[in-house]
């Protein structure tokens, strides 16, 4: 065995001393991100982030003092070999991490953008209240907006463990810049924030030996209820965004799955997306049983007149025939469906779709066309189904719709931004502040 040289002892500690200059230059964001505050992250994210920041430095900074004192003791015993095998974990460990701030980064530094930074703000709001279910069945997360390309939006669950290790402090909502800021977006937003919701209470665990059972004892169907099984979780969110937002979530779908045709019949074994010809009929078939209206075959009809499938390979054809026959049975499942973590009631029961039925939404608009100070207190994601359901009507053109829903992701950052520092200011100053750890930065 030949011992590591000096030579090779100094250029892995000056590596090492890299390392932590590097991190030296990790900061707080609250010291280096300008931005209005009607713009600002909720004091919930902040710290929530800010306190990630601070516990994974701690931990990078521990490990490269370790390494140097092991290469300090090491040097007359170890070979140059097992030095740097050492350090090139090291180094893909901090690496890891560092990437997991600088995404953290990249979210926060687009709140300084001219207006994109108050309206990102504005959909935090959004995407918070569409999280929100009265009855305490889960802890709130944090949830972050950022805009990025791409026709899709991409949610990073809070309470998940990152690729640089440790837990995510927040929900993450990558939502796509094509789709700021008319009403489809809501689309988008409120899928991805039901896959947080989805994960909060268990359903696709909960819903999986449900399906499973129905596998068994429906044998005619039996394919068709694994193709359900296979897509549930991404069918659980788009469950979500149609109870919240109503027309508007299907809407926003035949956006972003309108595609050339040979994606849209694309089947894959391994997509967790339904084939995006079915999910828009599985999208209007779940619209028609939480809110009956015409509007739901009418979309489904120009759907198909869309992408006919008649054309199609006779084995497809046939699978798409079973999957739409088997659609109802599915519905009615999902709409029964009471998973432990709901306490007896059903997701409809408890997303409150009694007050979102067309009718009610249409009323609704014709009240704010009177008094629209009304609509600025409504919650957004009321507000987004009333106007999506008015768009939907053709009583809203997307100019209109466009002004609107600027003003009014303005008024839900300022409101956001006013409602915490008067709650801040409110609080008693007297009351001693409970112990936390301090946000220290070495």
């Amino acid at each position: 065995m030949t011992v590591m040289s000096p030579y090779a002892a100094s250029l892995l500690e000056q590596e090492a001393r890299s390392l932590q200059t590097r991190l030296a230059r990790v900061r707080p964001f609250a010291l280096i991100e300008p931005m209005v505050p009607a713009a600002a992250l909720l004091p919930s994210a902040q710290s929530a982030l800010e306190r990630y920041l601070v516990t994974g430095r701690r931990e990078l900074q521990a490990l490269v003092s370790a390494f140097q004192h092991w290469l300090a003791g090491a040097r007359a015993s170890a070979t140059a070999a097992e030095a740097q095998r050492r350090f090139t974990f090291l180094r893909l460990k901090f690496n890891a991490t560092l990437t997991q701030f600088d995404l953290f980064n990249d979210v926060i530094t687009q709140r300084s953008e001219h207006e994109n930074g108050v309206w990102l703000s504005g959909l935090d709001a959004v995407a918070a209240d569409a999280l929100a279910l009265p009855g305490n069945y889960y802890r709130l997360p944090p949830v972050v907006c950022y805009l990025d390309r791409g026709p899709g939006a991409a949610i990073r669950r809070a309470r998940t463990r990152l690729p640089g290790g440790g837990e995510n402090p927040v929900a993450v909502v990558r939502v796509p810049r094509e789709r700021m800021i008319g009403s489809g977006i809501a689309s988008s937003l409120i899928h991805e924030v039901g896959h947080q919701g989805a994960a909060l209470l268990d359903l696709v665990n909960s819903l999986r030996p449900q399906l499973q059972a129905m596998q068994q004892s429906d044998a005619d169907q039996r394919e068709v209820w694994q193709w359900w099984e296979r897509w549930i979780s991404e069918i659980v969110a788009d469950f979500w965004s149609v109870a919240r937002v109503g027309v508007v979530s299907t809407l926003g779908l035949i956006g972003v799955v309108s595609l050339p045709r040979v994606f849209v019949f694309r089947l894959s074994p391994d997509d967790p997306h339904p084939i995006p010809w079915i999910r828009v009929m599985l999208s209007c078939a779940m619209g028609q049983a939480l809110y009956p209206h015409p509007q739901w075959e009418r979309l489904a009809t120009v759907w198909h007149d869309y992408y006919p499938s008649a054309t199609l390979a006779p084995e497809t054809v046939d699978l798409l025939r079973r999957l739409r026959r088997g659609m109802p049975a599915f519905v009615q499942l999902l709409i029964r469906h009471r998973p432990a973590a709901l306490r007896g009631k059903t997701l409809p029961e408890v997303l409150d779709v009694a007050s979102r039925q067309p009718a009610a939404l249409l009323s609704l608009y014709r009240r704010w066309e009177n008094a629209p100070a009304q609509m600025y207190r409504a919650p957004p994601s009321l507000v987004f189904a009333v106007l999506g359901q008015a768009r939907a009507d053709g009583l809203v053109g997307p100019e209109e719709e466009n002004v609107l829903l600027a003003k009014l992701l303005t008024h839900w950052a300022l409101r956001s931004t006013l409602d915490t520092s008067f709650l801040c200011a409110s609080l008693d100053t007297r009351a001693p502040a409970p112990a936390r750890a301090p946000l220290t930065f070495h």
